[in-house]
């Protein structure tokens, strides 16, 4: 039987300085077919080109991916300023109102980085454009210098809300991740559930209250050696089972009909 599909929300990139391209990491891809045992499927995040209703048809499940590009503070009710950075808004309207329709369905979803981000701005919250330049937050950025391995190395603690899915789910209430981000969550949507935190009071795994679905979110990147990682492979794996689940509750209404 073929595997369900896991679309993966691609980013804009330029080639060669002139070439548009839709691109994801491999990394993504890897975790999505060996991890949580689903079929990877890139997403060109262009609203022009996809949309939301017929990539619910085409997806059991979504993986909402990090980017460089931020989400536009317009989507959450605040001015560009220069420390927001770059920005993307064709994946803004892509993801922000897909990730409001899987809520709504129970379609799963895993958001990561600017994809956790996204999950906030999409259900109401707002974001912190820097996180490092607030009183008592540390630098959660990706190091500037060394190899790939360096760069994802695991950084600091994150401790789970006690009783919480990330708490059952992983079997601990502390853990350790990397952290790549400037961006986090200033304040969480009105559903938004914050389950774990880092040590500087930095919001790092979320949930969405009330929702019939898979909608666990993080800031940092397990796709990274998600296979052997002791946080990311549950994660993935708990991901992977609520992908096959919808995709089988389609099956049953397919052959019903």
């Amino acid at each position: 039987m073929a595997r369900p599909v896991v679309g993966i929300i691609s980013n804009s990139h330029l080639l060669n300085d002139q070439y548009p391209a839709h691109a994801g990491a491999a990394i993504n891809s890897v975790a999505v077919a060996h991890v949580a045992d689903c079929l990877p499927l890139l997403i060109p995040s262009d609203p022009s080109l996809v949309g939301v209703e017929e990539l619910l048809e085409a997806c059991d499940g979504f993986l909402l991916t990090g980017g460089r590009p931020n989400v536009h503070p317009e989507e959450y009710g605040e001015e560009e300023t220069p420390a927001h950075g770059s920005f993307d808004r064709s994946r803004d309207a892509v993801t922000l109102p897909l990730i409001r329709a899987c809520v709504e369905r129970g379609q799963p979803f895993l958001g990561v980085c600017r994809g956790f981000q996204e999950v906030n701005v999409a259900m109401g919250g707002t974001l912190h454009p820097e996180i490092r330049d607030l009183p008592g937050r540390d630098n959660h950025r990706m190091p500037p210098d060394g190899t790939l391995e360096e760069k994802f190395a695991l950084r600091h603690k994150v401790t789970f809300t006690e009783g919480g899915p990330f708490h059952r789910l992983m079997g601990t209430r502390e853990v350790m991740t990397n952290t790549l981000h400037g961006q986090g969550i200033k304040r969480p949507g009105p559903r938004i559930v914050v389950d774990g935190i880092a040590p500087d009071g930095t919001p790092e795994a979320i949930h969405v209250r009330g929702a019939a679905g898979f909608t666990l979110s993080v800031q940092w990147h397990p796709e990274w050696n998600a296979a052997n990682d002791p946080v990311s492979r549950p994660l993935f794996q708990a991901f992977g089972a609520a992908v096959h689940a919808w995709a089988a509750r389609d099956l049953r209404a397919l052959r019903r009909a």
